[in-house]
This record gives structure tokens, C-alpha cells and sequence, in this order.
């Protein structure tokens, strides 16, 4: 159940205001349950949100499994849905406002001041701790025993969330909250990944491996930023086929038997890519992707692997062509600003993401989450 009390003392966890339907994650590798928690009245730089969906990122299924995070924890980072309340010093949203949730940063930090915030100083702590860094309390409770919350900033696993005004950004009300929570974190980082990590030129060729969310945001935003080659190497030839009509110029199975190195050379022109990007986490493929590259070409890595996997790459063959590496968290997005860019793509018909959706309601979570492992839905989307 919830954290045990120390000697006799209460958890430190602010006063209750209101009471949610939560997704708990109570032990790794179990189904959440649905329960009622109480969640506090916001603080002072704090929104109380009232959830309207939340997208399923593949972050969520790792750390329910795998991810040493505390437990009982409310998972849940794509969040969208309405303010209902604001806290005493948040002057840019109100209430009625719609707004979408996307990580926690501490906009202190050299990287924040730089407009970086996806490398704050303390993105673990903030976006993995779950509970607030400086005094270790959460929204969210049960019978005055601590729930852990504060997951990316927002545990959006719920019908009420709290957050930070800073990372919940306001979208125009006439948009559809119900297809927007995936800007936040999936769609964000694929298309961030080419249109500001690797920022692809236009004329120039890029592989992407992988058609998760991810993957195929990277595709459409090579697509929007004129790429010459946008190669897609992923074995569901049902994904394969909707890239082709989202903006790529070709795709490969790699398990068909043939040579995945040089049919990525065939596919764009014979010489090789300027830019790949890994979003599978798999080394085998990172070892791939650095082989196509021409000169001065760039891998952006995406997927996180094993943490004792190795990958190898043979130097000397990356230090004469001159090769550089990016790893890279959330598109290297401020979310304030690129978010209102991929809105304004997807209105103008340029990022139709909301080809990647299937929604399922509050009580087919489980459901929703063993689709995206399993691969048979590219993006869930929770409904309340």
C-alpha cells in the first residue's frame, strides 16, 4: 500500500482539496488499479487541471516495469484538460483555460536560463522523484498516507492533476484537448529530434529506425523540413505503409533477409544519409545507423537501452568521417514555444498526428497500455 509512516509522523503532503479516480501503480509489472486519492489545493506557482485525456508513452510502461521509481505511484505525462484552479502567483493562465502538460524544469539552472530545459540539472529529480525536490511532499494522498505524484511534473493517470503554470502550456480552446496530450512528450520528441536536435536541412537524406509515436513524428517533421530521403527501417508492414502516406520516400523491412545497410545506401541515392536517428534503444541498430552515415553525418539516439548494454561502434571509423552523436531528451523542446509550432503544423494539415491515435476510456487503461507494449496501437490515448 501507500509509504508507511516514520516513527509515529506524518508524510509530508499538503492539505487535501478535492478527490480524483487515479491509475496506481502499486508494484512493477502489475496492472494499475483505479482508485480514489485526495489531491491538494495547487501551491503558489501551481494549476489544479481537470483531465480531459492523457496520452500512453512508452516511459510510462518502463517505469510501471522497470524504472526504479517510487511506489505507489501515479504515472501519466501527456496529460491535457482544463484549469480549474490557479495558485496565488500564477499570472499567465486562469481558470477555463485549456492547457497541455509537458515535463518539469527548474528554470534555474544554466540549461533552463538557456532555454534547454530538457537537460535542467534536475530533470530526474523533478520528473522522476515523485514528490516535490524541496520538501519531499506530493498532491496527491489516501487517508493522509502519501500517494506519489509530481510524475513529469503532472501524474496525468488521473481525472485532477496537479502541476507547475510553467510546464502546462495554454492552447487555443476550439482544439481538440482529446488529441492534443501526445504534443507534450511523444509527438514533441520526434519531431523536436529532427527539427531541433538534429536540424535537418532541406535536400539533405535521414533514416529513421522505428515507427512508434517517435518514430513517426520524426518522419512527418522530415517531411515538413524538406528532407530529399526520409527512410523508415521497421518491421510492421502496417506502419511501413502509413509512413509512406505520412511523408516517407521509402521504408525497409529489416527482416526480410536482405542487407538493411545497403538498401538504406539504395534508397537514398547509393552514397549513404546525412542524419539517422534511433528510437528503439537497441544497440544492433545504433552499430547500423553509424554505418550509413556520410561524412559529417549525425546519429540522434532516442531510444534508451539495457543499462549495462554496450554498443559497438568502431571509433576510428566515426573519427575519420567526421560523425557526431546526439542523445536526445524530449526534441530538445522548450515546450512553451515548440508546442504552439506543432500546433500551428498540425492546423495547417503539415503534422497530421492524429493518425497515430486510438482512444480508450479511463477504464481501459491497462488495456490501453498493453496495446502500446504489444505494438497493436501506435499512440493510446486515455478519455475521462
Amino acid at each position: 500500500m501507500g509509504t508507511e509512516l516514520a516513527e509515529g509522523q506524518p508524510l509530508q503532503a499538503s492539505k487535501a482539496a478535492r478527490q480524483a479516480r487515479a491509475a496506481i501503480a502499486r508494484k512493477q509489472r502489475e496492472p494499475m488499479s483505479l482508485e480514489m486519492v485526495d489531491v491538494a489545493a495547487p501551491r503558489d506557482d501551481e494549476v489544479l487541471v481537470r483531465l480531459v485525456a492523457t496520452g500512453v508513452c512508452h516511459t510510462d510502461i518502463v517505469c510501471r516495469d522497470a524504472f526504479p521509481v517510487p511506489m505507489p505511484i501515479v504515472l501519466g505525462h501527456e496529460g491535457a484538460g482544463v484549469v480549474e484552479a490557479v495558485g496565488s502567483k500564477v499570472g499567465n493562465l486562469a481558470i477555463g483555460d485549456h492547457v497541455i502538460f509537458s515535463f518539469n524544469s527548474c528554470g534555474a539552472c544554466s540549461n533552463c536560463q538557456s532555454h534547454e530545459p530538457a537537460y535542467c540539472h534536475q530533470f530526474l529529480g523533478l520528473n522522476f522523484g515523485g514528490v516535490l525536490l524541496e520538501d519531499g511532499s506530493s498532491p496527491l494522498s489516501q487517508n493522509g498516507t502519501l500517494v506519489h505524484a509530481n510524475f513529469f511534473g503532472q501524474s496525468s493517470f488521473a481525472t485532477l492533476a496537479i502541476a507547475r503554470a510553467k510546464n502546462a502550456v495554454k492552447v487555443d480552446p476550439t482544439l481538440p484537448l482529446d488529441l492534443l496530450g501526445p504534443l507534450g512528450c511523444g509527438i514533441q520528441t520526434g519531431a523536436g529530434a529532427v527539427m531541433n536536435s538534429l536540424k535537418v536541412r532541406a535536400g539533405r537524406a535521414i533514416v529513421i529506425f522505428g515507427a512508434g509515436a517517435v518514430g513517426m513524428s520524426a518522419v512527418m517533421a522530415a517531411k515538413v523540413v524538406g528532407a530529399s530521403a526520409v527512410i523508415l527501417v521497421e518491421p510492421n508492414a502496417a506502419r511501413r505503409a502509413l509512413a509512406l502516406e505520412l511523408g516517407a520516400t521509402a521504408t525497409i523491412d529489416p527482416r526480410d533477409g536482405s542487407d538493411t545497410v545497403a538498401a538504406i545506401r539504395a534508397a537514398s541515392g547509393g552514397a549513404g544519409v546525412d542524419y539517422a536517428l534511433d528510437t528503439t534503444g537497441i544497440p544492433a541498430i545504433m552499430t547500423t545507423a553509424s554505418e550509413v552515415l556520410l561524412p559529417n553525418g549525425q546519429l540522434g539516439l532516442i531510444g534508451i537501452p539495457p543499462p549495462d548494454a554496450m554498443v559497438p561502434l568502431n571509433i576510428m571509423s566515426i573519427y575519420a568521417r567526421g560523425l557526431s552523436l546526439k542523445c536526445i531528451v524530449e526534441g530538445d523542446s522548450d515546450p512553451q514555444v515548440f508546442i504552439p509550432q506543432l500546433i500551428a503544423l498540425y492546423k495547417s494539415g503539415k503534422l497530421p498526428f492524429d493518425r497515430l491515435i486510438k482512444k480508450f476510456p479511463f477504464d481501459q487503461i491497462n488495456e490501453a497500455m498493453a496495446a502500446s507494449e504489444s505494438g497493436d496501437v501506435i499512440k493510446p490515448v486515455i478519455v475521462f
